[in-house]
Order: structure tokens, then sequence, then C-alpha cells
């Protein structure tokens, strides 16, 4: 059978402890969603009398949240491979299919538990947690959008040997990611070009969704962000599966 569950929530398993375990790791990745959240929310909401901009960014710290702790996330590949344990992997009895999506659903849950913690935090905003169906309806994009990510990570990750090259790579990618979309601004407030630009990114249709869940105004409608995310999560892990499938030790 090419897809095992067991061999699936092993790696999974492993993934979650390794973020677990490491207490560092999951109080520093908060540092910066939070920076945006209250300084930025504060400094730039103050600006503006009378707007709940604070509110606002709010899905969109939370899809900032998801894009950076998931695409880092690839990086325990390198080191795996640095560390002997990524050959064991692989030439364990199972395909590396089981092993890439285990390891994009441990690297989705840590960074949705993460996104959910940004969330509540943001509560503080003013921003209200919708009722159950919605919440668990959040939960799923924000699983989509962090598996999305993940198999970037994992696809590059493939490729790249040295951590220090697979960090500046990410880095290059994650800020224009981030920035070119609607996180931090309305698609409808942006000049033309940069309008056009974040319509062809795929985070924007996440944090739309979120927006639209969460506050009720998203610029499109759930009908057209989610198969947007769907498709983006399935292209991405069939070229991460590929990709992780001619990686050398």
């Amino acid at each position: 059978m090419l897809v095992e569950l067991d061999k699936i929530y092993a790696v999974w398993l492993r993934e979650f402890k390794r973020f677990t375990n490491s207490k560092g790791r999951m109080v520093g990745s908060l540092g910066m969603p939070l920076l945006f959240m209250f300084a930025l929310g504060g400094g730039i909401g103050s600006l503006l009398p009378g707007s709940n901009y604070g509110t606002f960014i709010v899905p969109g710290i939370v899809g900032m949240t998801l894009l950076f702790n998931s695409m880092f996330s690839g990086v325990s590949i390198i080191w795996d491979r640095e560390f002997g344990f990524l050959k064991e992997m692989l030439v364990a009895p199972t395909s590396r299919l089981n092993i890439v999506l285990g390891r994009i659903l441990g690297g989705a849950t840590t960074s949705v538990l993460q996104g959910i913690l940004i969330l509540l935090l943001g509560t503080l905003t003013g921003i209200s947690l919708p009722a159950l169906p919605q919440f668990l309806l959040t939960i799923v994009v924000m699983t989509l959008i962090a598996a999305s990510f993940v198999a970037v990570g994992i696809a590059f990750a493939s490729v790249i040997r040295e951590v220090e090259t697979f960090q500046l790579v990410m880095n290059f990618l994650i800020m224009p990611l981030f920035f070119l979309s609607n996180a931090l601004f309305p698609l409808d407030k942006m000049p033309d070009w940069l309008r056009a630009i974040a319509s062809i990114n795929p985070l924007t249709y996440g944090i739309d969704a979120l927006r639209d869940l969460l506050l009720g105004s998203g610029a499109h409608a759930l009908a057209v962000d989610l198969p947007v995310i769907f498709v983006f999560a399935a292209v991405v892990t069939v070229i991460a599966s590929y990709l992780f499938s001619k990686t050398s030790i």
C-alpha cells in the first residue's frame, strides 16, 4: 500500500515532539507576530480614528505565523541529512510519499497550534472568536495554509543541502509573500500594480478566507478562496513529494 497511516503517524509524531521539546523555538517564533499585531496594529490604528485596523490585521498576522513557521519547518530535512537520520528514514520499509505526508502534517500541526495561540491573543485587540462551526472551518483553512507552505519548505529542502542557504532562500521568499499579500492592507485600498501581484499570491486567498470567517469582511467569497487554497496545497504537495523522491543522502 502506497499510503500507510501508521508510517505517516510515526513521522508526524516525531515532528510534533521535536517542536514541543524545543521550548525556546516555541516561544521565540511568537515574537515577530506579536510585535506586528500590537505595535503595528496599535501604531497605525492610532493614526486612523474610528478605524478597527487592530482587529483587521489579526487574520493577516495569523497568516504570517502560519507562513513563517511552516516554510522554516523544512529545515528539519537538512538537519536529518547532516546527522544521518534521513538515510535511516529513506531505507526504512515505507514509501517516500509517507515520509513527506508525515512531515507535512507534523509541520502543519505545530504551525496551526501557534496560529490558534496568536488568534486567542488577538482577542486583546477586540476581535471576537466566531461560533463553533465557523471556528472549526477557520482551523481547516489554517491547516490548508500551513500544509501548503510546509510542502514548499520541503520542496526546497529536498534540493538544498546547507542550512544557511535554506534560511537565506526562505527569507527571500517569505518576505515578498507576506508583504505582497493582503495581510496588512485591504485589496481594494492597494495601488493597481500591488493588487495585481497580491491577486496571484496564494497567501492572499488564505488570509482572505480567515478574514471572512473571523470578521465577515473578505474581499472574495469562501467559494473562491477555498478552492484556490486547496488546489495550491495539492500542487505543492505533489511537487514536494516528487523532489523528495529524488533527494540523495
